[in-house]
């Protein structure tokens, strides 16, 4: 249950990106993606490997966001559990135990993949970025946060044709997150009732 949870909360909105230009490299497509796109939806699937190399862990499901601070993150395989960003605070649910845990938005930013998916513009601020050169028929770029206090080591992007196709998360645990981006629309016009979360009845709400 906890490492669940912590799995959760750790990866917030560690979702999409669509930007760029078909030939342009990793760095520019990351600048147009933060420049040029204020919304997006799509979904994604996941992979988790421990430091232990035991079988990863899967998982599935949608997102969306909209610049700045608001997002949210669906799990629907192979449990329920939702986050959501209202611009304020996070809200992560586990609809199977009922449990809300909520923090203030600026503390579950920063140096974090939500910061890069649902911030402002300064990402610069709180990553050095560098082209990492080309893999698995992708462009990718590698941001290591400034924060020492950050809960990952590094996180590379990778792009193909003016799309965000991937991102591999390095946390200071020794597990890496795989994530797949599988459908994406940029700049949608989204229901601002997405963004906005109230606990459901009986639960339990823990956090600020």
């Amino acid at each position: 249950m906890m490492v669940r949870t912590r799995t959760l909360g750790v990866l917030l909105a560690s979702l999409l990106f669509a930007a760029g230009t078909a030939h342009a490299d990793s760095l520019a497509q990351l600048k147009q993606f933060m420049d040029g796109t204020r919304s997006a939806r799509g979904s994604f699937s996941q992979q988790v490997f421990s430091k232990s190399g035991r079988k990863p862990q899967q998982a599935s499901g949608t997102f969306a966001f909209s610049r700045p601070g608001k997002f949210r993150w669906t799990y629907e395989k192979p449990y329920a559990q939702l986050l959501v960003g209202d611009g304020t605070k996070l809200w992560a649910w586990d609809q199977e135990l009922n449990q809300v845990t909520t923090k203030k938005l600026g503390q579950a930013l920063g140096s974090t993949p939500a910061a890069i998916l649902a911030g402002d513009n300064s990402l610069e601020k709180n990553f050095t970025l560098q082209d990492d050169g080309a893999a698995d028929g992708l462009e990718w770029v590698e941001a290591r946060p400034k924060a020492d206090d950050s809960s990952f080591e590094r996180i590379r992007m990778g792009f193909s044709g003016g799309q965000l196709k991937a991102m591999v998360l390095h946390d200071n645990f020794g597990q890496t997150t795989s994530l797949n981006f599988l459908q994406m629309e940029r700049n949608p016009s989204l229901d601002a009732g997405l963004f906005r979360f109230v606990p459901p009845k009986g639960a339990d709400v823990v956090g600020d």
